[in-house]
């Protein structure tokens, strides 16, 4: 590496699509630790001035010299963390994406903006007990030293002021020795000494034991772990003793949760555990306070970090461990942009920082479960519940020739009736938000279809409304058929609100709560939700997923799945996986405390073979099943694949360059005689979205070094192609979803 005397060139990673770095001359005036990669500078970028990174340091250019424009100013007196630009590269590398728009995405915003990496702080006022002084002259002055005496850890200058007190009046006090102030910052301050925990641990069964002593056997090296747990076993308890081990060595720990719903319980419960900071990365944050969260995080005063998919970007000072629960969702995976798998990111992570990995579900994704089946993570199990009772068995009720309520057959409502009479509360589980799947003419056959996309638009009652939940398009229900004017249009199915309004009709002495995407916007509104229901009397809750990912609902003693058959039948190849996960999951919500509970499930296939083993031998059981059919069928997680998808709103510009793009691929990949298969092109699921055509490419390797030799090779023809800066385009590796 040049030093700084002999350094001429700047190589800057900019926020732009471009996979390329971009050379700039230093400005007049350096920071003071030198040029340094990891350094953020604001450049020229054509008309505007840009914030990049520091990347490279050069002694030359491809360009002339008279050609390269100055850096405008350094924003930092010292490079970002080493950890999180190593980070940022390797996932930039992998996913194929642009190293400039990378480190944009991964940094705080105010960061983007130019603002200095550092924390809020705040001024806090205290009386100095050990002086004295004759305030007989100076009532207000005795009155303020008196208010802060009040208050020993201290009063900040809002609310002294809030007091009626003057900033003059604390002067005088500091001028006669009697006050002093303290600077302390608002994220994170620094913790009282003594003990770790607020709250005791709370004892562990044997097989909590046991895993726990299997995680503490190589707390300072890489060691990944996946923690199969059935639902309500104690998978939590495990995670806040192992940060307790590694708190107790002054090290930090990383915990994603895959919802933001999640983050409020699991922080609450966190902190009520723990002494030292706990602090909490995700969306509902303002942007001054994501950058006090990760300054905190990068200075090492915060010891535990919750938070969502974006989190694993935060920098960390101390490593200790990084947890990922419910590492089975999907929400782990973003998909646009850098389309990164969060719980993969922290497999890398893990590795490069040497520290203990701890994946944990009740329904192992079958790549994670394949890991640890084949010895490359250590399998841990929990089989049991601190109430002793098993997980719910499914009971598969046959939709077939049976009149429906609201989407409830008789046997459930009489289930549910029951279950109120005994005091318990009851989950209706259907996974369609709105009123009803769509709006249909009874007379001509007519059915509500989305002008933009291959697709039903959803009844909304509240407001009335017809959505798409593809392109989020919006009308306004007709009064008459388009088609032939009849009036008698009818709802057709059951979403979440027909469900609602039915429960109310047969039960209109007890609450009703319906948890969706619609009914949670507001902010807070799901936590207050949930308080309601925690305590303990009587309700209905009607929701989607929101409610299967990991809520601990102790009264809920019967689930009602309205209808499993959504993925059992479709043409992604994961439907099924997730579709497993997610009824086991949301049955796993019954029955978690002192009493047994039952789930209904509700198909019109109840002799399917999966969805019978899934309820008669358990998530584990079919899981293994599946992987054994994708071996057979050489499907993740014994291949590789990367996903091409081409959009334009001209299907033809779409297919054409789809079809360049492979006959290319497959010309490169005879003559390089790599391992790789190019298939398609074939038209996405969901053809036509946002009025744009949607064409899919697959590459599908044995070995990940072939797959990504061939993606980067397709990644560099469609940026030196034309006709590929006519359509909009994207790689996804590792795909999770073929939509």
């Amino acid at each position: 590496m040049p030093d700084s005397v002999s350094l001429q060139v700047l190589k800057i990673a900019l926020p732009s699509p471009l996979r390329r770095l971009f050379d700039y001359l230093p400005a007049n005036r350096p920071p003071p630790c030198g040029w340094q990669p990891g350094l953020r500078v604001r450049v020229p970028f054509g008309r505007r001035d840009v914030v990049g990174v520091v990347v490279e340091l050069a002694n030359g250019s491809e360009l002339p010299r008279s050609q390269l424009r100055a850096v405008t100013e350094a924003l930092d007196d010292a490079p970002l963390p080493e950890d999180w630009l190593w980070l940022c590269r390797f996932a930039a590398r992998y996913y194929q994406h642009s190293l400039g728009d990378t480190l944009h995405h991964a940094m705080p915003a105010r960061l983007r903006q130019g603002h200095p990496m550092a924390g809020r702080t705040q001024t806090l006022w205290l009386a100095n007990t050990q002086a004295s002084s004759d305030l007989s002259r100076a009532p207000k002055q005795a009155e303020l030293y008196a208010l802060l005496r009040q208050h020993p850890h201290g009063l900040p200058t809002r609310a002294v002021s809030a007091h009626g007190f003057t900033r003059e009046q604390l002067s005088a006090l500091m001028k006669k020795g009697l006050a002093s102030q303290r600077e302390i910052t608002l994220t994170a301050p620094e913790p009282p000494s003594g003990s770790l925990l607020a709250t005791p641990a709370l004892p562990l069964n044997r097989e909590q034991a046991t895993v726990l002593s299997a995680l503490h056997e190589k707390l300072d090296s890489y060691h990944p772990c996946l923690l199969e747990g059935v639902t309500g076993s104690g998978k939590t308890e495990v995670y806040l003793q192992l940060i307790e081990a590694v708190a107790a060595k002054g090290k930090q720990s990383l915990v994603l949760v895959p919802e933001i719903g999640l983050t409020p319980q699991t922080l609450a419960r966190f902190r009520n555990r723990f002494r030292v900071p706990v602090v909490a990365l995700h969306s509902g944050l303002t942007d001054p306070e994501r950058l006090d969260v990760w300054e905190a995080a990068a200075n090492g005063r915060a010891l535990i970090i919750i938070g969502t998919r974006s989190a694993i970007f935060t920098p960390l000072a101390n490593p200790g461990a990084i947890i990922v629960d419910e590492e089975h969702d999907g929400s782990y995976k973003q998909h646009d942009g850098l389309r990164y798998h969060a719980r993969d990111l922290a497999v890398a992570r893990a590795h490069y920082h040497g520290i203990p990995l701890l994946l944990g579900s009740a329904t192992p994704s079958l790549e994670s479960l394949q890991q640890a089946l084949s010895g490359s993570y250590r399998h841990l199990r929990l089989t049991q519940r601190p109430s002793r009772h098993q997980p719910a068995k499914l009971e598969l009720i046959d939709l077939r020739h049976q009149r429906r309520q609201g989407g409830l057959l008789p046997g459930a409502i009489k289930a549910i009736k029951s279950t109120l009479a005994a005091g318990k509360q009851v989950l209706i589980f259907i996974n369609r938000r709105g009123f009803a799947p769509t709006l249909a003419c009874h007379a001509c056959g007519w059915i509500a279809e989305c002008g933009q996309c291959d697709s039903r638009m959803t009844l909304h009652r509240q407001p009335p409304l017809l959505a798409c939940h593809h392109c989020d398009s919006r009308r306004a229900l007709p009064d008459a058929c388009p088609e032939c004017g009849s009036g008698d249009l009818r709802a057709l199915g059951s979403g979440t609100e027909r469900t609602e309004e039915t429960l109310q009709g047969l039960f209109p002495k007890v609450t009703v709560h319906r948890i969706d995407r619609d009914s949670t916007r507001k902010k807070d509104s799901f936590e207050q939700i949930l308080k309601e229901i925690q305590r303990g009397e009587p309700c209905l809750l009607v929701g989607t997923q929101m409610l299967a990912k990991g809520h601990h609902l102790p009264h809920v003693t019967l689930v009602v799945v309205i209808n499993a058959d959504g993925g059992l039948y479709a043409a992604d190849f994961r439907a099924l996986e997730h579709s497993a996960q997610l009824l086991e999951q949301v049955a796993g919500r019954a029955g978690r405390a002192a009493d047994r509970g039952r789930v209904l499930v509700q198909t019109l296939h109840p002799d399917d073979p999966h969805l019978g083993q899934l309820a008669e031998q358990g998530y584990g059981a079919l899981a293994r099943n599946l992987l054994e059919e994708r071996r057979l069928a050489q499907l993740p997680p014994f291949t590789f694949m990367a996903l091409l998808r081409i959009e334009s709103p001209k299907e033809e510009a779409a297919l054409a360059l789809a079809q360049q793009a492979g006959q290319a691929l497959r010309q490169w990949l005879k003559e390089t005689a790599l391992a790789t298969n190019c298939l398609g092109p074939v038209p996405a699921p969901m053809e036509r979205r946002q009025n744009r055509y949607h064409i899919h490419l697959m590459l599908a390797a044995g070995k990940r070094s072939q797959l990504h030799a061939a993606a980067s090779w397709l990644v560099q023809w469609l940026e030196a192609n034309r006709e590929a800066r006519k359509v909009r385009w994207s790689i996804d590796i590792d795909p999770q979803t073929l939509a």
